[in-house]
């Protein structure tokens, strides 16, 4: 494995990191609440306009035609930042999903929006009682003009602002499932606001007999793959994200000791707080690598599966111990609302319940040990 940034990768994460390093401050994002709103809109057009939303499209539809490597030291850039933009929505869901599996005219209708900031993507994976995003209960059923829809997906972040949402369903007749762009202000489609622990706005989608034509239809009809491959892309960016989160709320905790004293000295002299320091950067390190090497493995498509769950295990897992860490040496300013740390808490919450917490990424990976030696 070379991991030596090329200058193209270099440049698309410095300027990513830039831009939202500037602009995701305490207090810019203080005001955003105050305003009643969450989304950094404004910052994710600043985004588009740089060329960062765009960096998967391809370029003859107005993107950079870079690699999800590349796209990797972006996502870690906003986890650092601990924005509150719709990159991995945009981008991971919606933007990939069509480079890899969609059809030219889907591309040319949807992507160049997407990079110019015009328009929003996303998707619905998840389901009410369920926490398997490959085994959906919404049904598709073919129809004359395309599919009818059926089902109830849930923590659809974005939804209400998108022009399309890649919604995962299976056929009603038949094995296998399809993924559809669903309209999500077409007949039969209802969504309800709902509250996520990062305060990310989510939506519950109901679809009732929702009609999707055949030219919304993404990759080939009962192959589970396409499914398989979104949710593998959407697990590795969360660990990306998670990462960066880490690495930025160790770095707010190793700066609070460093300046706060106690009985006259430092509170970073303290044993016992450099023990806790100490293996939350191991921790940070381990996410790092993980999902380093699961973007990798993507990257080259090369057999993610093992790599992505195991990243998404240190997401949560090592996620937890690192913001609960730094919490905890902050003492009561970890708990004030109004300080940045408590965003890195939320933001890295929400990493590890989305698309399976640390046991069910675990259980993945015992199941198939098992059968491979059985």
């Amino acid at each position: 494995m070379d991991f030596t940034l090329s200058p193209d990768t270099e440049a698309l994460r410095d300027l990513a990191t830039e831009i939202l390093e500037d602009r995701s401050t305490t207090d810019h994002l203080s005001a955003l609440a105050r305003d009643g709103r969450w989304w950094d809109l404004d910052t994710h057009r600043t985004l588009a306009e740089a060329g960062v939303v765009g960096a998967v499209v391809p370029e003859e539809l107005g993107g950079a035609g870079l690699g999800y490597l590349d796209l990797h030291h972006v996502l870690l850039a906003l986890g650092a930042s601990v924005a509150q933009v719709p990159l991995w929505e945009d981008v991971v869901l919606g933007a990939l999903p069509l480079v890899r599996h969609g059809s030219p005219e889907q591309q040319q209708r949807l992507l160049p929006d997407l990079a110019a900031g015009r328009s929003h993507l996303t998707a619905a994976m998840l389901e009410p009682g369920s926490t398997d995003p490959l085994r959906p209960e919404t049904t598709a059923r073919a129809t004359d003009d395309g599919w009818e829809v059926n089902g109830t997906k849930t923590q659809v972040t974005l939804a209400s602002e998108a022009t399309r949402v890649l919604v995962a369903a299976r056929l009603a007749e038949g094995p296998g499932t399809v993924l559809l762009l669903v309209d999500p202000t077409a007949s039969g489609v209802t969504l309800e606001a709902q509250e996520t622990v990062a305060g990310r706005p989510a939506s519950r989608m109901t679809l009732e007999s929702v009609a999707v034509g055949h030219a919304d239809v993404l990759g080939p009809v009962g192959s589970d793959s396409p499914l398989e491959d979104v949710v593998l892309h959407a697990s590795a960016g969360l660990a990306a994200i998670a990462a960066g989160v880490a690495s930025r709320a160790l770095r707010l905790a190793a700066a609070y000791t460093s300046g706060r004293e106690q009985f006259g000295q430092p509170l970073a002299t303290f044993q016992a707080v450099r023990q806790r320091l100490a293996d939350a950067y191991i921790d940070v390190e381990a996410m790092r690598l993980t999902s380093l090497q699961a973007a990798w493995r993507l990257d080259a498509d090369l057999d993610a599966e093992d790599a992505v769950q195991v990243a998404k295990f240190w997401a949560g897992d090592g996620g937890h111990r690192v913001v609960h860490t730094a919490q905890h040496v902050h003492g009561g300013m970890g708990i004030d609302l109004d300080y940045e740390l408590h965003r890195c808490y939320r933001m890295a919450k929400w990493v590890e319940f989305t698309l399976g917490a640390g046991n069910q990424q675990l259980r993945h990976i015992g199941r198939r040990l098992a059968e491979q030696t059985a």
